[in-house]
């Protein structure tokens, strides 16, 4: 297997395996922030040993700058693909604020129509009367509820955050009508 490595293949190998390696980081690194306490060490034994193999294959061939530009660029690119993969997996929850100066009633019943829960408050900002809607929604619905709210008031102000913990409600109860 060292002479695998240390010929002409070994810089694709290292650099594949740095990508295997920093994907399953990345990937492991945001379900810490979810608490998912199940996948996270299962991900990182396979995270340590691919790391291991990668970096012990990279010190034994420290004289070569191609295994060297292997190692590097596997790491740039894990991340890349550790952030795609997170991104397809979208899961957890949303918080979507919306913040509306016109449109407000009109966006809050369209959500509500589409299956989504929406809390609609008064509010008053710089320059008048708004509406501040406020939605919890599966990650994988964000543009759903961001297109939806677009389609309806084009200069409505909409922020996204995760939230950290949640209590009660009936997001995952049956849909009202």
């Amino acid at each position: 297997m060292t002479e695998l490595f240390a010929g002409p293949w070994g810089p694709i190998l290292i650099f594949s395996l740095r990508i295997v390696d920093v994907s399953l980081a990345t990937v492991r690194m945001l379900l810490v922030m979810r608490n998912q306490r199940i996948a996270v060490p299962i991900i990182g034994f396979f995270e340590a040993s691919v790391w291991v193999l990668a970096i012990g294959t990279a010190i034994q061939n420290l004289h070569s700058v191609w295994h060297l530009l292997g190692y590097a660029t596997g790491f740039a690119t894990g991340s890349v693909v550790g952030l795609w993969i997170e991104g397809k997996l979208a899961m957890g929850l949303a918080t979507v604020r919306i913040i509306s100066r016109n449109e407000g009633e009109e966006v809050a019943e369209a959500l509500r129509n589409q299956g989504f829960g929406v809390t609609e408050f008064a509010g008053y900002g710089r320059e008048g009367k708004v509406e501040l809607l406020l939605t919890l929604v599966k990650r994988r619905q964000i543009g759903k509820v961001v297109d939806t709210v677009e389609a309806m008031d084009s200069d409505a102000f909409i922020s996204v955050e995760e939230p950290r913990s949640i209590r009660r409600g009936w997001l995952f109860g049956a849909r009202r009508k």
